[in-house]
């Protein structure tokens, strides 16, 4: 697969990369261990190189099963975790004190069974602890060689700028996708003008631009969608304009509606990674192969004036959720 450097930091990845948290946690019920360590085992084998977890998945299964996963070819690959919640539960509310850091890295390393953190972000700002003092721990731990680079989520432009004056940010991650644009308004200009690369997550929105979903779709009780208004079945069904557009450029591409999706994020920018998640083999060999799909300037073209004519209906996040980020 190609391989793209995230910004100036220099970190080489997978133009896909892969996100774990649903095999552990979010999509309903976990998938079995095997299961999962069979399919970010075929990730790598398929050429992926950039996979991404947190504490808070599972709590801490994630972690673990990523690390057993990829212990075999470790020193092939980039780990990307995350720090910020309170004992490792969003409903604790945020925790990015310095102490916090330190106690997750450390918990971290032990889960992935490694030595080091390729990339550490700071999973949502947090109001309580200057972005001096979250930036400036992380740069210890570099020094100390137990992180290689920082990243920020769903962090806003004052946040990215803060940070990245203390110790340079490698990486935002943040959602983007053709049904989530906002980070062109404001992130994007930023991120071009700092050097920083971008990892968007539900780059398939949350798998409902994989033309899987309908307005009759029931989810599991524990699948957060649940709670996403942007799920509604009122705005399940007036979504589903979105992709049926992408259902006719598929077509004529003799692709599928996740690879047109995926392939439309990485032609925006050449240090633009999605990190695509499913618990699925057959999934993962159709995102993967988003890679190869070329579209041209033409096409690109086509897509922007089609999507620009659609209005996607609902929130992207509840009100709590929506209160953490972009700050």
């Amino acid at each position: 697969m190609e391989k793209r450097i995230l910004g100036k930091s220099g970190l080489e990845v997978s133009a896909l990369g892969l996100g774990c948290m649903g095999l552990s946690f979010g999509y309903g019920p976990a998938a079995d261990k095997t299961t999962a360590i069979e399919l970010i085992r075929a990730a790598f084998q398929h050429g992926v190189t950039f996979f991404d977890t947190a504490e808070v998945y599972g709590p801490y299964t994630n972690e673990a099963v990523l690390g057993e996963a990829v212990s075999p070819f470790r020193n092939e690959i980039v780990l990307a975790t995350k720090f910020g919640f309170k004992n490792a539960q969003t409903s604790e509310g945020l925790d990015s004190r310095p102490e916090s850091i330190r106690a997750v890295a450390e918990a971290s390393l032990k889960r992935l069974r490694t030595d080091r953190i390729d990339l550490f972000y700071q999973h949502r700002v947090d109001p309580g602890v200057p972005m001096e003092d979250v930036a400036g721990t992380v740069k210890d731990l570099i020094a100390e060689g137990k992180v290689k680079h920082f990243g920020l989520s769903e962090a806003g432009i004052q946040s990215i700028r803060k940070a990245h004056a203390v110790q340079p940010v490698a990486a935002l991650q943040s959602e983007y996708s053709l049904w989530w644009r906002e980070p062109e308004k404001e992130i994007l200009p930023v991120l071009e003008e700092l050097g920083i690369g971008f990892v968007p997550f539900s780059p398939l929105g949350k798998g409902f631009l994989t033309g899987k979903i309908d307005e009759n779709t029931n989810f599991d009780k524990t699948d957060f969608r649940n709670t996403v208004p942007r799920f509604s079945e009122d705005n399940r069904k007036a979504n589903q304009v979105l992709v049926d557009l992408l259902a006719t450029i598929a077509n004529k591409q003799n692709a599928t509606e996740a690879q047109i999706a995926l392939a439309w994020l990485l032609a925006q920018k050449p240090y633009i990674v999605p990190i695509p998640g499913t618990t699925k083999l057959h999934r993962l060999e159709e995102n993967i192969g988003a890679a190869q799909v070329q579209l041209l300037a033409q096409d690109l073209i086509e897509i922007e004036a089609a999507v620009s004519k659609i209005e996607v209906k609902g929130h992207r996040y509840t009100e709590q959720s929506q209160k953490m980020i972009g700050k």
